[in-house]
């Protein structure tokens, strides 16, 4: 069985094979293209299914091709390892714990996406031409061509398959990813080599067994079920669905779903099917069917299991929402060993003739052998470009030195002086110009800063690297004549100036540009000392660059050290694949070689991505002794590797591997050793080493001649590690990191490991810590940084006694490990990489390692993976984003994603935040194609990423929220209350002024006889005046015209329409004139008036039903309007909409009979209705409440006395005046007061923004009412136009009051901008002001003519929460703005109570307004009968205190306070402050949370975002955002839109939903209809962009 999946394959077949996979990595060829030329090739090979025998399943093809030949399986490396040492352990730890979290399998549902944002072959790439082909098994899902073995064998084998192809090839390259990652070389496309759907002959390297019977043949001793073994042990990882398209729990289709029937007695599950048919109930209890609630269900019911660790007890403080402090976990492992001793490296010897100095190696070597080879180069077909000698690299560099000095400036004032830094820009293919140039540069004394070749203006990280330059004074760059002429010019021809770069002089080095040096002059070569030799640079976690400072000591003797530690000798030859510009590359195959007179080969970057094998090729080629590499090369020659005979390594002494302190190269080590040990490789020659820009090398590995002491191995436990902690192999196998060591400590060097962070404590012996080294080989500061300089390269590590352990200072290496048995040094990951996420440390590569165990070559590209943390709400949160293939659908991805996340929960036990995957090629780049970590968090922060798919999980990881508040008993009536105060508080009422004494016109109780009045008083004074959106007058009534037209209406209503006393009619009429005249109509004709909001034209689908249900319920006779919205309500567009036939009579009154009524109706009670006010709430309820004429009156009069309005008076009204205080300002109060009012209908604005303010300005208007939308027409219409304005004269400076008509908190940050913005035209900052009405009161506060000005306090947000109110000051963390609404009306009685237990309140509690006025609304008048539950919102009584007082509640929470201001009468000012609607606020774990506070936070949080509305949803909180911007941003909100409402308001967002601009309804008030928005959203009615679901 354990043969059964090689196939005979011919040698050149399998070379074919190899090359077609190298084409497919580089992109040469399509997916497509691949699986065709490939069944070809193998068509032949592949052997006939047998004919359904059960006992051997049929062999299903996942995209991952059986591994070739046996022979890989029988070469095992002899030696008695244990078998736990093996390095793919890892892989198999992975699939275990997938395999164990296949029992609870997570139904995560898949996010929505619009059609437009599915890449477009999703499906395509899945259907394969036809079965045969071995390409994806996607037809085969049911059986084979001949039986029909049971879906249930078919699924087994199939796992089988999978666990088997990833066993193979993930362990062998799990290293390329994490070395791209971290060491920022990273591996290009071809690390997708091992990455594609089919891996070549080699998918089983890492199969071998070291186990101690030496080989493993069937499978017998020590079997791995997932690997060899028929029986399952554990459970398959996809029982339940085909593999290669899982049927996805979530969507709607049953396409896949093959029922599986569970093997081997496990129990069955049905699969869970959600689609239209679950019906759900929203939180109406109205059934909706639609597949989004039924994804949130899925949601729900996922968060419901008990994943979450529950949150500890603690004190909860009256105010404070404290969040979680992390308790430590009392059986979390300590370290118990002894504390450390610092660890010597050997003496370094001095050989009698190492040179005095590099440059003095360098005179020595160019004059007594100039004809030795010193540098080959290669060409991109691997072909010796050029051979420098030592002769030529000596005349050279003296040449540059002598040109650097003298020739560039003036002889008077040289551009660089000895000491001096100058930039080498040198493109990694040309390592002879770059060594040139430094030994130029050494010979100057100049010092050299080697950096990347900048390609664009824009190059990530390229800025950072400037401030670096800039730093060090770099004037002057060195480059080749091909780098120069490659980089990007300016038209002019110059090279422009890089973003955050220094000017720069360029300097070509070629020889033939420039000039030789005089024969006396010689270069001054002196034994090395401690002036800067050169400066290396480094990039840290943050993306900022520092540049580490050498010496020339430490340069001396780091190459003395490293020629003693890798045996150097004189001529032997090196091949370098590693960049030589910096880190390893640049101390072997630039330093060290010169010091010993080597041969460096080079193998750039260029060639090794054409031909993998090239490096491989040389070594065999020059017989070189030693190579310096990265796991990623190995890796890369094992993939590409095609049973070459002629490859002999045997000549090799030293394979120097530069990331071997990785965790993760450790398998590349063996998988290269167990393929190239047939090919003369020797175990021992395998050196991994560590290094650091700051430390240089830290330890190396020697080669040694005794091959029979193995090289040390840990196996620590991953749950250890986390805390800090070694322990080995802990019993389940599943969680641990199998470590390499990388030698001992440096030649006279000494190393101690300390706490990696706080103060440098010895560590004990099983501890990790941040490993320091003393020694003359270290970098000796950050240029330019003293500070940093003295925390990294000045340390002095304690004793736990306190006494320091050397005199000498230590260097901080960055690398994280402990020293082991013998002095050997283990790694086990990097300060940079470390993410402490509450209280334990994770390793970003370990990580990343873990992701990519998870089926990586199918969704995402090997070494495209950065794994880092970001802070959010006061702990440390994984982000892992890699780039997904372009073949793989939304559905594999996104199966992908949610194993990812069960395999590091299992692993590592940690949760992960956010998992993105980005298009392919779209993060940014390191010069060597690694992943450019910190720009990608940048991109990632602030919403530029672009992903195409992504998977928060803030519900699973967020631990230390606030605990959820219970709610505190309140004060009953027990605790009596003694005068005004509750329990020591003083309560919180208050009162406008008296009515005071009665005039002339109040004498009237109906405002029918006052008009009346003032047609015969005042006949032709002007009441109201219409404008046209030019601003010139459209018509306008007189007190007696209006008197007339009334009359006339009355005439009408009883001829045409034979209207008894007191029935309704619906008044549909535009804003203007019309409305006021058929208004009083009404009431000459003791008829009820009710003004309704005429149909859209261009709307009418929409707006008709309302019209029709206002009419409806209001129980109308008639239908009064114009002729034109006559016709309108008949259309054929309104037939669509509504059932015509039913309206009741429609009288149009532009044509009125010329006769008068008989007379004029006289109501009889003033208690009997005098209209109706319909309106619809923010909430979506349509409700009109009752308005008696003594209401009416007392609202009038109250109004009148607050704005002292007089006849003389001009009010300028731009609001609808269909209900509320709106309507009573344009129809009531000019009749009642006598006052004129210029009317400006809001539309109009649309067509003219500034008519509104020019009106005001022309009519030189002191009083003006508006609407937020109005406001915030003219902030966003007239913003660019204040100047153009004032030219035309336009000015405020005569406004007293600007009032803002509404029916919420007053909107801040509007009515601010818009003070702001015209200032200009003479707008008083302090004019600006709101109201506040509702349905039980219309207008409760109105900021008058005289008393104070509108007051604002900052309240604590957080405390609001708990219905308390706390005042901060300004700018204080979590303060939230309040503005006054308004003065109180005269008249009116508040107070503050409580909406539970209706008890009244102290002044520093929010509760609900309640209010005692005589213009109160008599009830609410509906058709449903609901009246009693709603009675009490009229007729309340306090449950304590004054139980007497009749009481209306107004729905809104709020709070009085006492400020120190006086108002008119010399009394105190009480100030209302109105927080938001009882209906819209949201219960969220037992706190009270505003709509509008957290849509604040989210419209801040990205800059195209335009508009956002929240609600719950089953104790889910939804976030809706409108986009405004390309869908491809969509998803980049996600995150951020989660990241704010958990910082700032402790909350989890369960679903993000990203809509288009204009999706959000609002209503003619500017209010957002969040529960229109909810019950779209339900029914699945906003085409949204984007809908992610939160786990």
């Amino acid at each position: 069985m354990a043969d059964r999946d090689t196939l005979p394959l011919p040698l050149e077949v399998r070379a074919r094979l190899a090359e077609l996979e190298l084409e497919l990595s580089e992109g040469d060829i399509t997916q497509k293209g691949y699986e065709k030329k490939r069944s070809k090739l193998i068509g032949a090979y592949l052997p006939q299914p047998p004919g359904g025998d059960p006992s051997l399943p049929q062999e299903r093809r996942t995209p991952v091709t059986p591994s070739s030949s046996s022979r890989y399986h029988r070469r095992r490396s002899s030696g008695s390892r244990d078998e736990r040492y093996r390095s793919d352990v890892h892989t198999e730890a992975v699939q275990a714990a997938l395999a164990k979290h296949k029992e609870r399998k997570m139904a995560v549902p898949m996010p929505s996406k619009r059609r437009s944002l599915v890449v477009q072959t999703s499906m395509d790439a899945y259907t394969p031409p036809d079965t045969s082909s071995g390409s994806e098994g996607e037809g085969s899902g049911q059986g084979d061509s001949q039986g029909t073995p049971t879906s249930s064998q078919g699924s087994i084998n199939m796992e089988h398959w999978i666990s088997r192809a990833i066993h193979g090839s993930t362990t062998s390259s799990t290293t390329s990813s994490s070395s791209t990652q971290s060491g920022g070389s990273g591996a290009a496309r071809l690390t997708d080599l091992t990455a594609q759907t089919h891996i070549g002959p080699i998918a089983h390297l890492s199969l071998k067994r070291k186990s101690k019977t030496g080989t493993v043949e069937n499978g017998n001793s020590l079997r791995r079920s997932c690997e060899f073994g028929s029986e399952l042990t554990w459970q398959p990882l996809e029982t339940e669905e085909n593999h290669c398209a899982p049927p996805d729990v979530t969507t709607y289709t049953s396409e896949h779903s093959i029922q599986v029937e569970r093997p081997q007695g496990s129990t069955s599950r049905s699969v869970p099917k959600y689609g239209n048919a679950e019906l759900m109930e929203t939180g109406d209890g109205v059934p909706v069917s639609s597949r989004v609630s039924a994804k949130i269900q899925q949601l729900v019911n996922t968060l419901k299991r008990p994943k979450r660790p529950p949150l500890r007890e603690f004190f909860v403080d009256d105010f404070e929402e404290l969040l979680e402090v992390l308790q430590p976990d009392p059986n979390q492992p300590k370290p118990e060993g002894a504390q450390m001793l610092p660890m010597r490296g050997e003496q370094l010897g001095v050989v009698t003739n190492w040179p005095p100095s590099l440059e003095a190696a360098l005179q020595r070597w160019g004059t007594i052998s100039p004809k030795a080879p010193c540098l080959t180069t290669m060409d991109t077909n691997g072909k010796p470009l050029y051979i420098l000698t030592y002769g030529k690299l000596w005349t050279r560099s003296m040449k540059v030195a002598y040109n650097i000095l003298h020739k560039l400036g003036s002889k008077q004032e040289p551009m660089v002086r000895p000491g001096d830094r100058v930039a080498l820009v040198f493109p990694n293919n040309d390592p002879a110009a770059f060594m040139v140039a430094f030994y130029g540069c050494l010979l100057a004394e100049v010092v050299p800063v080697p950096i990347e070749v900048p390609l664009t203006r824009k190059d990530a990280g390229s800025q950072q690297i400037g401030f670096l330059l800039g730093s060090c004074g770099v004037t002057v760059a060195l480059t080749s004549d091909a780098c120069h002429k490659g980089l990007p010019k300016s038209q002019t021809g110059e090279i422009p100036q890089f973003k955050g770069w220094p000017k720069l002089l360029w300097f070509v080095t070629e020889s033939k540009h420039l000039s030789k040096p005089p024969r006396d002059w010689f270069p001054h070569i002196k034994d090395a000392n401690n002036d800067t030799a050169y400066i290396e640079y480094k990039t840290c976690k943050d993306g900022s660059v520092l540049g580490v400072t050498v010496t020339r000591t430490a340069l001396l003797t780091h190459c003395q050290a490293l020629t003693q530690a890798c045996g150097y000798t004189e001529a032997e030859t090196i091949v370098n694949v590693l960049d030589f510009k910096k880190d390893v590359g640049l101390w072997h195959g630039i330093l060290t070689s010169v010091m010993n007179m080597m041969h460096v080969i080079s193998i750039p970057y260029s060639l090794m991505k054409v031909n993998p094998l090239s490096w491989i090729q040389k070594v065999c080629q020059y017989k070189a002794k030693v190579s310096c590499v990265k796991s990623r090369d190995m890796h890369w020659a094992l993939v590409a590797h095609r049973d070459q005979r002629d490859v002999n390594l045997s000549s090799l002494r030293m394979l120097i591997v530069a990331d071997g302190s990785n965790p993760w190269s450790i398998s590349s080590c063996d998988a290269f050793l167990n393929v190239f040990q047939s090919k003369g490789l020797r175990p021992e020659v395998i050196c991994p080493c560590a290094s650091s820009p700051e430390a240089l090398t830290v330890a190396i590995r020697k080669p040694t001649d005794d091959s029979n002491q193995p090289p040390g191995r840990g196996v620590l436990s991953m749950q250890g590690l986390s805390y800090g902690v070694i322990r080995v192999d802990s019993e389940e196998k599943l969680s641990v990191l199998t470590v390499q060591d990388v030698g001992t400590v440096m030649p006279g060097g000494l190393m101690c490991v300390v706490k990696p962070d706080g103060v440098p404590q010895i560590c004990r012996t099983d501890e990790i810590g941040e490993l320091c080294v003393c020694s003359i080989a270290t970098g000796t500061s950050y240029y330019g940084l003293s500070g940093m300089t003295k925390n990294t390269f000045e340390v002095f590590p304690m004793c736990s006694s306190g006494a320091p352990v050397s005199e000498y200072p230590f260097a901080r290496t960055g690398l994280l490990g402990f020293i082991g048995p013998g002095g050997l040094v283990f790694i086990a990951g990097k300060m940079d990489g470390l993410m402490v996420v509450s209280g334990r440390r994770h390793n970003a590569d370990d990580i990343v390692a873990t992701a990519l165990a998870v089926e990586p070559m199918k969704f995402v590209y090997r070494g495209r993976i950065a794994v880092f943390s970001i802070s959010v709400l006061h702990d440390e949160r994984v982000v892992i984003v890699a780039e997904q293939r372009p073949d793989s659908t939304e559905e594999d991805s996104f199966q992908w994603m949610s194993r990812v996340l069960q395999a590091i929960d299992s692993i590592h036990q940690v949760g992960v935040y956010c998992l993105a995957l980005v298009p392919a090629n779209t993060l940014p780049k390191t010069p060597l194609g690694g992943i450019h970590l910190s720009e990608t968090k940048q991109l990632f922060l602030e919403g530029s990423l672009h992903p195409c798919n992504v998977l928060m999980c803030p519900h699973t990881c967020v631990t230390n929220l606030p605990k959820p508040r219970q709610k505190q008993p309140e004060i009953g009536p027990a605790s009596v209350m003694v005068g005004n105060l509750v329990s020591g508080k003083r309560i919180a009422q208050a009162s406008g002024r008296d009515l005071g004494q009665i005039e002339d016109n109040d004498q009237f109780l109906f405002l029918s006889e006052v008009l009346q009045w003032r047609a015969q008083t005042t006949p032709d004074h002007t009441l109201y005046t219409l404008l046209s959106s030019r601003g010139t007058i459209a018509s306008s009534l007189t007190c007696l015209q209006l008197h007339k037209r009334a009359e006339k209406i009355a005439a009408m209503l009883g001829e045409r329409g034979h209207l008894q006393d007191g029935d309704h009619v619906a008044l549909v009429y535009p804003p203007g004139i019309d409305l006021i005249a058929a208004f009083y109509g009404c009431l000459y004709a003791g008829c009820v008036p009710i003004t309704v909001r005429p149909p859209h034209p261009q709307n009418i689908a929409t707006t008709l039903p309302t019209v029709k249900m206002i009419v409806e319920v209001s129980r109308s006779a008639c239908i009064m309007t114009s002729q034109v919205i006559c016709k309108l309500l008949r259309s054929k567009e309104a037939s669509a909409a509504v059932d015509v036939r039913t309206w009741p009579p429609v009288l149009d009154t532009d044509d009125l009979p010329k006769k008068r009524p008989p007379q004029v109706y006289k109501p009889s009670d003033p208690d009997t209705l005098a209209y109706l006010d319909f309106s619809v709430s923010t909430t979506g309820m349509l409700a009109g409440v009752k308005m008696s004429h003594t209401a009416t009156s007392a609202f009038c009069r109250s109004i009148k006395l607050q704005c002292e309005l007089y006849p003389s008076r001009e009010v300028a009204i731009c609001l609808d005046p269909y209900c509320g205080l709106g309507f009573v300002l344009w129809c009531l109060c000019s009749v009642y007061s006598g006052h004129q009012s210029i009317l400006i209908p809001p539309s109009e604005l649309e067509i003219n923004p500034a008519l509104w303010l020019l009106a005001v300005s022309q009519y030189k208007v002191r009083d003006t009412f508006c609407s937020y939308s109005v406001m915030e027409l003219c902030t966003k219409g007239l913003g660019l136009q204040t100047e153009s304005l004032k030219s035309r004269g336009l000015d405020l400076s005569r406004v007293r009051t600007c009032v803002v008509v509404a029916e919420e908190r007053p909107r801040i940050s509007l009515t601010q901008s818009f003070s702001k913005l015209f200032k200009d035209l003479g707008l008083h900052p302090r004019a600006v002001s709101t109201s506040f009405g509702c349905r039980v009161n219309l207008a409760i506060c109105l900021q008058g003519t005289s008393g104070p000005d509108p007051t604002t306090v900052f309240v604590d947000m957080r405390a609001l929460r708990h219905d308390r109110v706390r005042l901060v000051e300004r700018g204080s963390p979590h303060s939230l703005p309040l503005m006054e609404s308004g003065k109180i009306l005269p008249g009116v009685r508040i107070i503050i109570a409580n909406p539970e237990t209706k008890g009244p309140l102290g002044d520093s509690h929010l509760g609900e307004i309640w209010v005692h006025s005589a213009h109160n609304s008599s009830g609410y008048f509906t058709i449903y009968g609901e009246e009693s539950l709603q009675s009490d919102h009229f007729n309340s009584h306090l449950s304590f205190g004054d139980t007497q007082t009749i009481w209306a509640r107004t729905g809104y929470l709020g709070f009085l306070r006492r400020t120190d201001l006086t108002d008119a009468s010399g009394e105190r000012h009480d100030a209302l402050y109105v927080v938001g609607a009882l209906d819209e606020a949201m219960e969220l774990r037992g706190m009270r949370y505003h709509p509008i506070d957290i849509e604040t936070s989210v419209i801040r949080t990205h800059k195209s975002i335009t508009e956002c509305a929240v609600f719950t949803w089953t104790n889910l909180l939804v976030v809706v955002v409108e986009l405004d911007g390309s869908e491809q941003e969509a998803l980049d909100l996600v995150p951020l839109v989660t990241n704010v409402v958990l910082e700032e308001h402790y909350l989890i967002v369960g679903v993000v939903v990203v809509v288009d601009i204009g999706v959000i309804p609002i209503n003619s008030r500017g209010e957002k209809q969040r529960m229109h928005l909810r019950d779209g959203f339900l029914a699945d009615q906003l085409d949204p962009i984007y809908v992610a679901y939160n786990m």
